[in-house]
């Protein structure tokens, strides 16, 4: 057998391996090394092939911007563990009956890791199953768990310091860049979003890239007409378009929304410098708006994963990045340690 090695480095730890182990080429067809801060990475082959002993099972649930949450959280657990991705599709929406949403991550290109099995989605009795699991891990040392839920919404740096061994679930939604942000270059890669294939899409897109695109997005938690507890106030994004137009060279607003018809009326933007962006008539379009989000050189983000990805995601060079400075709790969470980036703005 070739004596031929290749090497993986993720941090201080090296691993070795033959070119060919078992009648088959392991290292030799691997297709790329990731560069992670620095190190190199070479598992996906390894992941392709369901080689790895250690699993990671992620159960995304919420919206889009919180599916990307809980997918970048749990890559960069296997990855810092040389573990397998598998991706819950499925269980934690089963019981969303309130905003009914589902999973949406198929419009993204370069998804890593694979779909769950029935018997990795804890089924049959799955709720039954998933119980008994949660009540014994609860009373076990963090780092000692194999169901692993998020206890705070603050940044928890334990689950950095976790080490996978065998099959880990991983529940939770881990809003905070702090869970990836050493893989930062390997999760902008696997979120590389289908662009829209609608005409109306791509003619938005180009206007987009020839101005200097700032996306502001209103998310309508409570109802235009009713009282406010959980939409951003009007004042703050009066403060952030003042903000916006002292440091940005003519600018050309795209407002996103969820309730596009009552956010043109409530919020008076620069005449003849604002287009209004048709909202996705489906549950599952919002990928279509976030792409769309991606393609601005600068944010003013609602209290909402949604636009905070939106941001986040844009390649821009020198983005200005403006976010609300509330502090909300519930399932509206929003202001707590670790959710904005030190760089971004808050108002």
């Amino acid at each position: 057998m070739t004596s031929a090695a290749h090497w993986l480095w993720y941090g201080e730890r090296y691993v070795t391996t033959p070119r060919n182990c078992g009648g088959w080429a392991v290292f030799a067809e691997a297709a790329e090394l990731a560069s992670v801060s620095g190190a190199r990475v070479g598992i996906g082959l390894l992941e392709q092939r369901g080689v790895l002993s250690a699993k990671v099972i992620v159960r995304l649930k919420g919206g889009l911007g919180n599916q990307l949450f809980c997918y970048a959280a749990a890559r960069r657990l296997a990855l810092a563990n040389d573990a397998e991705l598998v991706i819950d599709d499925v269980t934690g929406f089963r019981r969303d009956r309130s905003y009914r949403r589902q999973y949406q991550l198929d419009h993204v290109k370069k998804l890593a890791g694979r779909k769950a099995s029935p018997a990795e989605r804890l089924e049959p009795f799955e709720r039954v199953r998933r119980g008994l699991l949660k009540w014994i891990n609860r009373r076990r040392p963090f780092l000692e768990r194999t169901y692993v839920e998020q206890e705070q919404v603050d940044f928890d740096p334990r689950l950095l310091e976790y080490r996978v061994r065998g099959t880990v679930y991983l529940d939770g939604l881990w809003q905070s860049e702090g869970y990836f942000k050493d893989v930062e270059a390997v999760i902008r890669k696997d979120l590389t979003l289908v662009p829209p294939a609608d005409e109306a899409g791509r003619k938005l897109a180009e206007a987009i890239r020839q101005v200097n695109a700032v996306a502001v997005h209103v998310r309508w938690f409570d109802p235009p007409a009713g009282a406010v507890f959980h939409n951003a106030p009007l004042s703050y994004y009066e403060s952030a378009i003042r903000l916006v137009e002292r440091k940005v060279a003519r600018p050309q607003y795209f407002l996103f929304s969820d309730d596009p018809a009552a956010t043109e009326q409530w919020l008076d933007l620069p005449r003849g410098r604002a287009t209004l962006v048709a909202h996705g008539p489906g549950v599952t379009d919002g990928y279509r708006d976030l792409w769309l989000m991606t393609q601005c050189r600068h944010f003013i983000i609602a209290n909402s994963t949604f636009s905070w990805w939106g941001a986040w995601l844009s390649e821009a060079p020198d983005k200005i990045v403006i976010a609300p400075d509330l502090r909300l709790d519930g399932k509206t969470a929003w202001g707590f340690c670790g959710l904005l980036p030190d760089r971004w703005l808050a108002l």
